[in-house]
């Protein structure tokens, strides 16, 4: 079977669904291609710091979100050495504050945008295993013998992305740390009040954040190199979880109590990759109409919290790019003209050049600031030790919330198209 489509997208994760809901809002269909048979709800919950909330605002589904979750009130810091407090920073108490962030089911994220998504937008059961150029059209290629005849493909589709393979960027590489996931439930509640708390120190990085007031999600990022350590420990979640505890026994004892109670099925492990960020400068991101968002451009570690956060900033941006760019088509040229000569591919391809150019310089900063910050904070280095427990704990914090104030821009939607 061949069919026609102006926009690809390929992966209906965070950054997928935001892009494709965000070109919906210009009155631009898109067709989006799923692996999976349905949405890809692993994980239990994310960070939502501002620039998230301002994406999502930016689509239409922001105030929905804000009605099943609770505003964090700050960042509490503590030393994984000695258990002891190094500080505590205060958010602004405002709805659409400066530092507003929330803690968000996955689950809950990605239906709120597939439910604004025109029905059949997403296809499941649809794996690309390959994309091919046919003039100024691209075809793309699934694995039940589908073909697609497209004027955009938008690699949405992981880490692992088919879509940056065909770009030309180099696969991913290892952060030399892997992180320890795991989801408490408190039947009768529990009484941390909704802040993000982090304890650093001994290459170890252990945080916790409240979803509501009877569960909370943790994580424990670690070196590679440590000791005590042993690759056969990622599929046994019992020993991962003697692992996190034999790490975090300085931490007062109703924080190792979240681990102690968090069941064995709700425990995972994975190695943590990052693109090197100097691939995003030197590399093509974006090619013949053909670009990445999310984890295909930009895969990094967690320090930051801004992998679902990013991906949002992609997506709206993204549309707005392809939106504007087209939106300044005269009415009379958009149609069926000549492929050749059809304003809507220059009108495309001049939308995913001006998108590669807006998120370069982002993607590369956010990839590398993610990778400084883990590496100060969970450094074994004696002198980096001495340095983060005087001064380095808090400014790294600092510069978590410095790269979470960004505003990726509204939609300016004033013409749409059909």
């Amino acid at each position: 079977m061949d069919i026609e489509q102006d926009i690809v997208i390929v992966g209906a994760g965070i950054s997928g669904l935001t892009a494709s809901l965000a070109l919906h809002r210009y009155g631009l269909r898109s067709l989006v291609l799923e692996s999976s048979e349905c949405l890809r709800t692993t994980g239990y919950a994310l960070t939502l710091w501002p620039n998230a909330w301002r994406a999502l605002d930016a689509v239409g589904v922001g105030d929905h979100l804000r009605q099943h979750s609770v505003p964090f009130r700050g960042i509490q810091v503590g030393s994984v050495d000695t258990g002891f407090p190094t500080g505590e920073l205060a958010f602004e108490q405002n709805k659409y504050g400066k530092h507003e962030c929330r803690r968000v089911r996955r689950k809950g994220l990605l239906e709120a945008l597939e439910k604004e998504l025109p029905q059949g937008t997403i296809w499941y059961s649809s794996k690309v295993v390959s994309i091919e150029e046919s003039g100024h059209s691209k075809l793309v290629q699934l694995a039940d013998g589908c073909v697609i005849r497209t004027k955009v493909v938008i690699g949405c589709d992981g880490v692992n992305s088919v879509v940056a393979k065909w770009l030309g960027l180099p696969t991913p590489i290892s952060a030399g740390r892997s992180s320890i996931r795991g989801f408490a439930e408190y039947p009768a509640g529990h009484s941390f009040k909704p802040n993000f708390y982090i304890y650093f120190g001994g290459g170890v990085r252990f945080g916790f954040v409240p979803c509501d007031d009877k569960s909370i999600s943790w994580f424990c990022n670690f070196n590679l190199s440590n000791a005590t350590w042993h690759q056969n420990m990622s599929e046994e979640p019992v020993k991962l979880k003697a692992f996190v505890l034999s790490k975090i026994v300085n931490i007062p004892r109703e924080v190792s109590d979240i681990v102690q109670r968090t069941e064995v099925g709700s425990i995972s492990c994975a190695e943590l990759k990052m693109r090197l960020p100097w691939d995003i400068l030197l590399r093509d991101i974006a090619k013949s109409s053909i670009c990445v968002a999310g984890d295909a451009l930009h895969p990094m570690t967690p320090d930051l919290g801004q992998g679902g956060c990013s991906a949002l900033e992609d997506g709206v941006i993204l549309a707005r790019c392809i939106g504007e760019s087209f939106l300044k088509i005269p009415r009379k040229d958009v149609g069926d003209g000549k492929e050749d000569v059809d304003p809507k591919v220059v009108a495309f391809k001049k939308g995913v050049e001006n998108y590669a150019k807006e998120r370069r310089w982002r993607s590369f900063s956010l990839i590398a600031a993610a990778y400084a910050i883990g590496f100060v904070q969970a450094s074994e280095n004696k002198f980096i030790c001495f340095l983060r427990e005087k001064f380095l704990s808090m400014l790294t914090v600092a510069a978590v919330l410095k790269m979470a104030d960004f505003d990726c821009g509204n939609l300016d939607i004033y013409r749409r198209f059909s």
